[in-house]
């Protein structure tokens, strides 16, 4: 179970990476010297795709980035809608459930000097949506996540007494078991693969494994509020004002406010009001933003596009402080690529210890066999 969560981890950390090589004209392009409105994306897409209905797009400040337009078909809009009213659904929930983390939906990216669409994505990857699928919840919804939830926890148990097993009382000693030996034989080095290399990966895999709790367990989610002193409430997103009702601001509109209120952001996500009475909302990364989950939000009246609202990073409390850095850190990003590739490196570690330990397991069982044989033999002989 470890391996396997190890395993599918260090699958997902390069997820960005390799979708970039394959798919690099979704991403690239030409700059150009003038940008097309954003509404014309709206209309190529609308075009392009009969009843699409666009509900966000991302737009980045590289000039070399394409524009990523979020839509849902009408038939798919109108079923959400109807499972969105049905009984024990609520709206806008989901972070720790199946539906929540998995991502996806259908996705244009275009060309924002020509308003051209330059690919297609109709949600996550089958092979990574399965990575993460496996991650999270092992395919079995909240089962699968109780059980990985359970395995993180004697993960960490197995870190911290396996380091109290391996430190040895002497500093020659421990010298000696910070090296693998390449020359010994097979079993020696399955030896060090397993207690060298798992003393180098320990602490970065007790990291990487402690924050992954937060999304097995309500009750240690809630343990990062509680240990903070604070709540984990954020406010009602303010509302749009009816009697001011009429057109709904263009994307336009809505980024040209969100520039002028929160210049200097690496990208600015739009995203449509759901209703007549919601706020447009703009999300947006600063540029020397702590990490990739330290993002602004404004709110925007759908009508007016006047700023009714906004929820920054450095204005929330600590615990939502806190708990946005579980991510990071949980996948190495906190430390730019440096700490993904260790990330990387270190679950691929995670997935051999399995392998390796049951090796030596086997090893110590086959010596011990080997002695018990080797008394009766000499109490027979004597």
């Amino acid at each position: 179970m470890i391996g396997l969560v190890c395993l599918t981890g260090a699958a997902l950390v390069f997820e960005k990476e390799f979708q970039a090589a394959l798919y690099p004209e979704r991403y690239e392009v030409e700059a150009g010297a003038t940008r097309v409105p954003l509404e014309q994306l709206v209309a190529e897409v609308q075009q392009q795709i009969p009843g699409a209905q666009v509900t966000s797009m991302k737009v980045y400040d590289d000039p070399t980035r394409t524009v990523e337009l979020n839509y849902a078909k009408e038939e798919a809009k109108q079923k959400a809608d109807a499972n969105a009213g049905a009984p024990g659904k609520e709206k806008g929930k989901g972070g720790h459930g199946k539906k929540g983390g998995k991502g996806g939906g259908s996705q244009a990216f275009l060309n924002p000097y020509t308003g051209q669409i330059v690919g297609m994505s109709e949600g996550r990857m089958p092979f990574f949506s399965t990575m993460f699928s496996l991650h999270r919840w092992l395919l079995l919804d909240d089962l699968g996540k109780m059980i990985v939830g359970v395995s993180t926890v004697l993960f960490l148990f197995i870190i911290l007494t396996g380091l109290i097993l391996w430190w040895p009382k002497k500093m020659k000693i421990l010298k000696q078991r910070l090296k693998l030996k390449w020359n010994a034989g097979w079993k020696r080095i399955n030896h060090d693969l397993h207690l060298v290399v798992g003393f180098y990966t320990a602490v970065f895999l007790f990291i990487f494994a402690f924050t992954g709790l937060a999304w097995s367990f309500e009750w240690f989610n809630n343990g990062i509020y509680t240990l903070t002193g604070t709540e984990n409430i954020r406010p009602e997103p303010p509302k749009s004002k009816e009697q001011e009702a009429g057109r709904t601001i263009s994307f336009d509109k809505a980024l040209a406010v969100a520039k002028a209120q929160l210049p200097g952001g690496e990208y600015y996500t739009l995203n449509k009001p759901e209703d007549a009475e919601a706020a447009f909302s703009v999300t947006t990364m600063p540029k020397n933003a702590v990490h990739e989950r330290a993002s602004d939000q404004l709110f925007l009246d759908q009508y007016t596009g006047r700023k009714i609202g906004q929820n920054l990073y450095n204005e929330r409390n600590l615990g939502q402080r806190v708990r946005a850095t579980f991510y990071p850190v949980h996948v190495g990003s906190i430390a730019g690529m440096p700490g993904r590739i260790i990330a990387f490196l270190s679950c691929i570690a995670g997935f051999t210890f399995p392998i390796t330990g049951f090796i030596l397991w086997l090893n110590r069982l086959k010596k011990n066999r080997k002695k018990v044989r080797k008394k009766v033999y000499l109490k027979e002989t004597i």
